[in-house]
């Protein structure tokens, strides 16, 4: 398998950022880490062997960047809106420096990207999936929350508003949006075990957004034993992936 490791200075965060890039060829797959974790945690945790046949054939090509949830979401002593400035940030480094790096060296000025993470970095792959629908047409989110409640409270402004899903996705008429957003593969799946409690009651708010809205979607609710951690975090991986469109 081709492991390629990358390192630059971010124009847009104004610090160095790092990502790996697993396959030689097949669909992109941008994976986000969970909360406050980095770029090598989905090696780590066994989620790439996961994904290795589905790499050595030549159908997925992985892309795993790093994140900043302690400089935005989680950041304990920031304002609020200091920490949405910092997502945004984070927002334009992904859009506009990774997403072209990755297209350039694959040599796939076209293509559209899957999205995929899991607990926090499942916020984030719903997220960029539903602002961004013309750069992903797949997201596959694990065990993720889509408010931000966990972590700014009640706290709304405009900022906030807009890059919270449960929040702009049901005021959305926006044609266009809707429109790729029917034509995409939209998995959203959460167990009901152990620490799972937020993540099943923000999917299935979402759920009744996507249903209203006429977005075709597969909302998966695993049972109870089925705990927010890496092990089922990997059979779903590996189940979701055989189900897929590459």
């Amino acid at each position: 398998m081709h492991i390629g490791y990358h390192k630059w200075l971010s124009t847009h965060l104004d610090q160095e950022m790092e990502l790996k890039v697993y396959g030689h060829a097949g669909k992109p797959m941008l994976v986000f880490p969970t909360q406050e974790g980095r770029f090598f945690e989905f090696e780590d945790f066994g989620m790439v062997d996961i994904c290795k046949p589905f790499i050595e054939d030549g159908r997925l090509r992985i892309v795993t960047v790093d994140g900043i949830d302690a400089q935005t979401w989680t950041h304990p002593s920031k304002s609020v809106p200091d920490r949405v400035s910092r997502y945004e940030a984070y927002e334009r480094y992904v859009m506009e420096e990774a997403v072209p790096f990755i297209r350039e060296s694959f040599g796939a000025a076209d293509s559209r990207f899957l999205v995929t993470g899991c607990s926090m970095g499942a916020y984030h792959a719903a997220n960029f999936f539903f602002r961004h629908p013309e750069v992903f047409d797949s997201v596959l989110a694990i065990s993720g929350v889509y408010s931000l409640k966990l972590f700014i409270g009640d706290y709304m402004d405009e900022k906030v508003y807009y890059h919270t899903p449960l929040a702009y996705l049901p005021r959305l008429e926006d044609g266009k949006y809707l429109e790729q957003y029917r034509k995409s593969q939209i998995i959203i799946s959460v167990g009901q075990g152990a620490w799972e409690d937020p993540m099943l009651e923000d999917t299935r708010a979402l759920k009744n957004i996507l249903e209203a809205k006429r977005i075709p979607a597969w909302i998966d609710v695993w049972g109870h034993d089925v705990n927010h951690d890496w092990p089922w975090w990997r059979k779903k991986m590996s189940y979701f992936l055989m189900h897929l469109k590459l």
